[in-house]
């Protein structure tokens, strides 16, 4: 009755130690994965990132609407008169300024949309109002403005 009583002590034990030991593994690396994304040096990169790519936006917003200005100006310069009699400059103006309008739309959503999917995740969420690090003073915002479609 010993022995066998022994050897149901050691066949728990050699099954117990490898699942002790992958609890601890498995428990181990999520403190490893919140430390490496919730450290000070990663919420300061991540929250300049936010930053840094709301300027972005917000620059691209503004050159929309410097270069719709310009579109209008040059529209009303003409107006009345049908495209084909303008003067060939301004013909060339006109689409290059509307290809530099498109690239500049192109390049905000492409922006707004990472903004947008890196604020969703649980990790980068610290940037939500009310969450912000020391000193700061300006708000985030959950989510982008909309994307420029026309």
């Amino acid at each position: 009755m010993k022995k066998a009583a022994f050897v149901v002590l050691v066949i728990l034990v050699l099954i117990a130690i490898p699942i002790v030991g992958f609890v601890c593994s498995w428990v181990g690396e999520a403190a490893q994965v919140v430390k490496e994304e919730v450290s000070p040096r990663a919420i300061q990169a991540k929250y300049e990132w936010f930053k840094n790519t709301a300027a972005a936006c917000d620059e691209r917003r503004a050159s929309i609407k410097v270069y719709e200005s310009k579109l209008t100006n040059l529209e009303e310069d003409y107006e009345g008169i049908s495209r084909r009699e303008w003067d060939r400059t301004d013909k060339e103006t006109m689409s290059l300024w509307q290809q530099e309008v498109a690239g500049i739309k192109a390049s905000y959503n492409i922006l707004a949309s990472k903004y947008n999917a890196q604020m969703a995740k649980w990790n980068w969420r610290f940037c939500e109002a009310g969450r912000l690090p020391e000193g700061a003073t300006e708000v985030l915002p959950r989510e982008f403005k909309p994307y420029v479609t026309d």
